[in-house]
């Protein structure tokens, strides 16, 4: 597919530096280098995921229910009258 991107100067200069050395066509570079990038993002969020804990020390209190939007609201104090 044909597009068209604005890069870097210099970083443009390196990726032809790098085209020219191994011998392969500059868009076959920038898209190792997109596929390289969006692999590492991919599983930097999915070793950074998180979750509540729901047992254990620092675990759900007996009663909290997260499913519960309206049961959390009351416990927050949310729901209260002003």
């Amino acid at each position: 597919m044909r597009t068209t991107l604005n890069i870097s100067d210099d970083l443009l200069a390196e990726a032809k530096l790098l085209a020219v050395r191994t011998r392969r066509p500059i868009g076959a570079i920038v898209d190792d280098a997109l596929r390289v990038l969006l692999r590492r993002v991919e599983s930097e969020s999915s070793t950074n995921a998180w979750s509540f804990p729901t047992s254990g020390a620092g675990g759900l209190q007996p009663g909290v229910n997260l499913d519960d939007r309206n049961a959390l609201a009351d416990l927050l104090g949310d729901n209260a009258l002003p």
